[in-house]
């Protein structure tokens, strides 16, 4: 009989924001983790589906290649609860239209996983817009957004 591998992670309750993934058991640098999966559609789609209207922007696409996103609210992955921070532990890497999280570094059991969502906002970057998109990570390296504000 076939061994099944134990996931290296779960979800729970994060301190940072709604829910969290977190590490099962130690995590070596370098270590595919997840694979953050949904239904694929166009950008068009992926607007219509945008609801813009809260105090706090919360979306679960993630851009991919040939002008497409992964929609995680569709038949997704635990991925799509893995939190923003500006000094995240794991990095979000696409291979093929794929999208697979990774360790940055040694991630002890019980950790939560976080990358750097680096969204991007098409428009001004206002007040509004920064509140409408705050991180909440509290890194020493926080920037306070979870938007891509290196081109500025």
């Amino acid at each position: 009989m076939k061994e099944t591998k134990k996931p290296k992670h779960y979800v729970k309750d994060s301190k940072v924001h709604g829910r969290g993934v977190f590490a099962a058991k130690n995590i070596k640098k370098g270590k595919k983790i997840i694979e953050y999966t949904g239904e694929i559609i166009s950008w068009d789609e992926a607007d219509d589906r945008f609801d813009d209207k809260g105090d706090h922007s919360h979306t679960m696409f993630f851009s991919i290649e040939g002008n497409r996103v992964i929609d995680g609210n569709v038949n997704g992955s635990e991925a799509r609860f893995i939190n923003h921070s500006c000094a995240p532990n794991c990095e979000a890497v696409e291979k093929k239209g794929r999208v697979f999280i990774y360790s940055l570094k040694k991630i002890k059991k019980d950790e939560e996983l976080f990358y750097d969502y680096m969204l991007i906002y098409e428009g001004k970057i206002t007040k509004k817009v920064l509140k409408k998109y705050a991180c909440f990570c509290g890194s020493k390296k926080c920037r306070g957004t979870q938007l891509d504000l290196s081109d500025k």
